[in-house]
């Protein structure tokens, strides 16, 4: 692995979330999610573009057809950032007041999945939707901040992390229509406890990504660090980070050996960002095996 550095000329987001490579048009696109603004990076001519909203933006799948779908505390949009225009595809399925969509990909077949996160945290409320055909429905529930999904090899094995348990769920999934079952337990981390050192606190599991050895690269929010996971939930290895909250990774470029990780700079102590001025910046490094290609939504 080489050198992790940040994206250069592109300034920091406040919680940087759901970053993906677009190959049709070698770019990266993320959200930042409190900042209310999508970003993209064109690496080969070092240009950073902005679209800013008036409702959060939590995650982003490119389109069938072009453009983007977006998941936002109002809804799901569809949008065009060549004419940024919006349309809106489907109101929110809760109060909005307490509630927002959060972590979101497409599936190998182009259904688009979002979770929830419920922001007073309890009870634990939050959900998982599945978008197909035009219309919203709700699949697996009773956590409190859904991130994580990623898609095995095979396509057969569907994973769903709840942040804030510190649990990362699979699911048996049924490529062909969709459905989940035999939800179980694929890794617990150590919970953190009050008052802990966080130089002594692993993190908990943020935003994912499937590498093409079928190994899951999990960001550990607060934990400094990146680990990638096996098909039976172990710990193969992990990658020390400059940042204390990495939120999500990607994998691009042309060979898809570029591994990209958003990360999050809000609510940190000063203290914290003084000593680690790459919070909230996307960083990028080299690595041996290739990721796999984005999902499309349809």
């Amino acid at each position: 692995m080489n050198v992790i550095e940040a994206l250069p000329g592109v300034p920091p987001s406040a919680l940087g979330e759901s970053p993906f490579w677009q190959p049709q048009e070698a770019a990266l696109y993320w959200c930042d999610i409190p900042g209310r603004m999508l970003n993209r990076w064109t690496p080969a001519t070092a240009r950073h573009a902005q679209w800013a909203f008036d409702s959060e933006p939590a995650c982003c799948a490119p389109l069938l057809g072009g453009g983007l779908l977006l998941a936002q505390r109002d809804g799901l949009w569809r949008f065009d950032p060549v004419s940024g225009s919006r349309e809106r595809l489907v109101a929110p399925p809760y109060d909005g007041a307490v509630e927002r969509f959060n972590d979101g990909k497409a599936d190998p077949q182009g259904r688009f999945w979002v979770g929830t996160v419920y922001e007073p945290r309890t009870p634990a409320q939050a959900a998982l939707y599945r978008w197909a055909g035009g219309k919203l429905e709700r699949m697996a529930g009773d956590i409190t901040v859904s991130n994580g999904l990623a898609w095995s090899l095979d396509g057969r094995t569907m994973l769903w992390s709840d942040t804030s348990s510190h649990r990362i769920f699979a699911f048996d999934f049924d490529p062909a229509d969709g459905s989940l079952s035999r939800q179980r337990v694929f890794a617990q981390f150590v919970l953190k406890q009050e008052g802990q050192d966080l130089a002594d606190y692993g993190g908990r599991p943020d935003g994912a990504a499937v590498d093409s050895e079928g190994a899951c690269w999990v960001a550990m929010y607060e934990g400094q660090r990146l680990v990638r996971l096996g098909a039976d939930g172990s710990v193969l290895a992990e990658l020390a980070l400059p940042v204390r909250c990495p939120t999500m990774p990607c994998f691009g470029g042309s060979d898809l050996r570029t591994l990209y990780i958003t990360t999050a700079r809000q609510g940190r102590p000063q203290a914290e960002l003084d000593a680690q001025p790459l919070a909230g910046c996307v960083l990028q490094l080299r690595v041996e095996v290739p990721g796999l290609p984005v999902n499309f939504a349809q």
